[in-house]
């Protein structure tokens, strides 16, 4: 293999100073951090799918939840609630809504349930940002 060949499957540019080359791979622990993540938190391990195309897809399932835990994480840190990522998922778990149809006009209407103070705090949170 030559160096040409060991910077593209790196996927480094072959222009870098060795400093950026360096303040590059100091980055690598956030990409470590996503793999550890969703292989835990999303249980996108082990795939039992054999055709690439069920493959990808289930790929990208992963990584579209990835990105949604991701944008809840800024959301949350930007909001300054004391919610953890893990607390928020739990929260979630005990949100119950209710859909009913009113007979005479046939208007639909959901409703969500009591909520306690921390998951009222995250419905808010959501509300406001999505």
């Amino acid at each position: 293999m030559t160096s040409y060949d060991f910077t593209q499957r790196l996927g480094l540019d072959p222009q870098l100073t060795d400093r950026q080359v360096i303040e590059n791979y100091k980055n690598l622990w956030q990409i470590e951090k996503a793999f550890r993540m969703s292989k835990t938190d999303l249980r996108i391990r082990p795939i039992y799918h054999r055709l690439r195309p069920r493959i990808e897809a289930h790929v990208c399932i992963a990584f579209t939840a990835y990105s949604i835990y991701k944008e809840l994480e800024r959301v949350l840190k930007k909001e300054k609630s004391k919610l953890s990522l893990k607390t928020a998922a739990e929260l979630t778990q005990n949100m119950y809504s209710i859909t009913y149809t009113f007979p005479e006009s046939m208007h639909t209407k959901t409703q969500l349930l009591k909520m306690d103070d921390q998951q009222a705090e995250l419905y808010r949170i959501v509300q406001k940002t999505f």
